[in-house]
């Protein structure tokens, strides 16, 4: 009795339509945001858990009547934590790129579909490249605009206290 043979694995066919600039610009946006979002999330939630606990260190350590400098330093990682948090933006940084993935991986699945705005057009890939030029400008604009909102806010601050001090 023989044994029957498995076929032989047939070659995967590589689809036409993920090959290009248009294709590998979307792809790599794609893995780059969703990069991008998971380590904003882990500097944001690190940061956070650190602030939490040392927040919730200083009445402890007070009630103990531990050293004031030990509460007083408690107290200095606190506000030194949360404003590396401030000027790394890593909550809106997080949420922001995670959109921006989302996105991108919403295009990729209407452009591979040919569905959406890619059914019935003709060159889908000059589509594909605009739209996804376009999803990464905006996300670059609000980028910016949180960038300038950030430094506005620290101006203003500032600039408070110095014209209330004259």
């Amino acid at each position: 009795m023989t044994e029957a043979t498995p076929p032989a694995p047939t070659p995967e066919v590589e689809d036409p339509r993920q090959s290009g600039a248009a294709w590998e610009r979307l792809d790599d946006q794609a893995k780059y945001y969703s990069r991008s979002s998971a380590t904003n999330k882990r500097w944001y939630t690190r940061l956070k858990v650190v602030q939490l606990v040392g927040a919730a260190a200083v009445p402890v350590v007070a009630s103990v009547h531990a050293s004031p400098w030990v509460t007083g330093t408690l107290g200095a990682i606190v506000v030194v934590v949360e404003g590396i948090q401030q000027l790394g933006q890593y909550q809106a940084n997080w949420i922001n790129y995670r959109g921006t993935a989302e996105a991108l991986k919403h295009e990729k699945f209407l452009y591979l579909s040919d569905a959406g705005p890619y059914h019935g057009v003709g060159d889908q890939k000059r589509l594909l490249a605009e739209r996804t030029e376009g999803l990464i400008s905006q996300e670059n604009t609000k980028w910016t605009s949180g960038q300038q909102q950030a430094r506005h806010q620290d101006h203003g601050q500032t600039g408070a206290r110095g014209q209330g001090a004259g």
